[in-house]
């Protein structure tokens, strides 16, 4: 298995991934999920219409003296999102009224428009959640939890769901589908915002940011951790003792990105006694532990045997680290190879698919992308104005960001339909590459690309479907196997990602940052005089799926 990420997605500027990593690592087993806008797309919220909103929905019944706060802010069809609020849900019930649960929805609002990050299909999934809460609010959690039994349609199995829990369907629709609703998902947006929440889950707990498991045991603690002295519940009394995990943290003092203060700040808020040490690789120690765990690129976090006391992290962790001995290794994301740092390590058969020893190409652009990440998606949508521009003088390539190998299965972001498009553009890609044919086929999927019906994308743009389908049940699983060791030889993880001339990497989902890009290394180049369609004064819209 690749990288452990988060399992969350947000709505933010650029993050380093590490850093994003550190700071909720644990969380989930999945390629880490940071889904980004540039600054300035999303709105300011007016402190005087926040202050004015209806205060954050909140579970029914009164609360205890002292209640613990609870804040959530989730996007209803983020698997995170759905994650969370499932595994909170029966410690909040634990708890009752010694908890005083909010929920509020992370997304946009334009000129009166409401958006949010998975389409429309959310936009009315957060609205039907926010007229649960408001009108059927002892019922409400219920109600999620039988819309995150499917939560991909969230915007209908409303009515089922309501049926389900004896809600009154006749104010719970006149909510949903009318002006209502869309005033709770406004003023909620507000809320979120001016919270400062992007990502989906954010949770608070006692008022502090909480980035700990999502785990029964974890949540529970960290709501014990809440309560004045001497005012928690039996529940927390019988909480037992912690063990004490010894972690090593392996980097390099030549290795720029290397931030192992977040990766510790990372262990340190995820295992409850950890025992933390740092060692780099340039010290005997920390070469020797690095040879034995059989590492690849820093840094790295190695955990002993202890780590097997610990039930609920050695059990997380056994999903997403591989065991070496006594050890077990967890990548983080790492992309500094030590061993290539060394002079004349490109002749080294694992140093050569490292950027720095990567051959330059001129006029050459390749992507790297989720074929289901709405940025990537973005981005391959542009390139349609940028192969118009440079024609024939530029050679692209379209590579793909995933896990896993043919025999043993794919792992992808956004799941098995992302792996599955993912080879049926991989195969359309190799049976269709003269004057990039394939792209008709990519350009259609991305105007719905989460639908299963890929079929009406082939046929009358040329493309044959009985061809895509036998390379889909032949070779394409071997093409998706060797085509993602190209993003993981580089350490690229963000979709999209763009390299220039087999050496040169950047970020942006519009036509004019490619460009400039390209012509930044190749001047001279025909279409370069030509300016196309997006860019900012000040940098590139950013964004990406990691």
């Amino acid at each position: 298995m690749g990288r452990l990420g988060t399992g969350g997605e947000v709505q933010m500027t650029n993050q380093n991934a590490l850093i994003g990593f550190a700071l909720s690592f644990i969380a989930g087993i999945a390629t880490m999920a940071i889904i980004g806008k540039a600054t300035g797309d999303g709105i300011t919220p007016d402190s005087k219409s926040v202050s004015k909103a209806k205060t954050s929905v909140a579970a029914d019944g009164p609360k205890n003296p002292g209640a613990v706060p609870v804040e959530l802010y989730i996007m209803s069809q983020c698997p995170y999102g759905v994650e969370a609020i499932n595994g909170i849900k029966p410690v909040i019930e634990k708890f009752g009224p010694d908890v005083d649960l909010k929920v509020d929805y992370i997304g946009q609002e334009e000129g009166g428009n409401l958006t949010a990050m998975h389409g429309e299909s959310e936009v009315k999934g957060n609205i039907a959640q926010l007229c649960a809460f408001k009108h059927i609010p002892a019922k409400a959690m219920a109600f999620i939890a039988c819309q995150n039994e499917n939560w991909r349609e969230v915007d209908t199995n409303w009515d089922s769901c309501g049926k389900k829990v004896e809600a009154d369907m006749e104010v719970l629709k006149t909510c949903i589908e009318g002006s209502e609703g869309k005033s709770l998902l406004s003023a909620s947006y507000k809320r979120a915002q001016a919270k400062g929440a992007s990502g989906s889950p954010t949770i608070y707990v006692g008022g502090q940011q909480y980035s700990g498991r999502r785990t029964d045991d974890a949540y529970t603690r960290a709501i014990c951790n809440g309560f004045a002295d001497g005012k928690a519940p039996e529940i927390c009394k019988a909480l037992p003792d912690q063990p004490t995990v010894n972690v090593m943290i392996i980097s390099d003092k030549r290795c720029a990105d290397c931030n192992t203060a977040g990766l510790e700040q990372g262990v340190g808020s995820r295992i409850g006694k950890p025992n933390i040490r740092k060692l780099d690789y340039g010290d005997p120690e920390g070469q020797q532990l690095f040879e034995a765990v059989k590492g690849e690129k820093l840094p790295l976090l190695v955990f002993d045997e202890t780590l097997d006391a610990d039930k609920e992290a050695s059990e997380t962790l056994g999903r997403g680290a591989r065991r070496e001995g006594k050890y077990r290794v967890l990548n983080v994301g790492g992309k500094y190879n030590p061993i290539c740092g060394e002079p004349n390590s490109c002749s080294k058969p694992e140093c050569q698919g490292e950027m720095s020893c990567r051959p330059e190409t001129k006029n050459t652009l390749e992507v790297f992308v989720m074929s289901q990440c709405p940025f990537g998606v973005r981005a391959l949508d542009a390139m349609e104005e940028v192969l118009k521009n440079f024609g024939s003088a530029l050679n692209f390539k379209v590579h793909f960001i995933a896990n896993g190998t043919a025999a043993g299965g794919f792992q992808a972001l956004h799941g098995q339909p992302e792996v599955d498009e993912n080879i049926r553009q991989l195969c359309a890609i190799k049976h269709y590459p003269n004057n990039h044919k394939y792209m008709d086929y990519i350009l259609c999927r991305n105007k719905n690309i989460r639908s299963d019906d890929w079929q009406s994308c082939t046929g009358s743009n040329g493309i044959a479907k009985a061809k895509i389908q036998s390379c889909f049940d032949g070779e394409g699983k071997k093409l998706h196997e060797e085509d993602i060791k190209i993003a993981n030889g580089m350490g690229i993880g963000a979709s999209p990602s763009w390299i220039v001339n087999g050496k040169h990497q950047f970020s942006g989902i519009d036509a004019e940052t490619v460009r400039q890009n390209v012509c930044q290394h190749n001047p001279g180049m025909k279409g370069c005089e030509n300016r196309l369609s997006g860019g900012q004064p000040g940098g590139a819209p950013a964004g990406g799926c990691q």
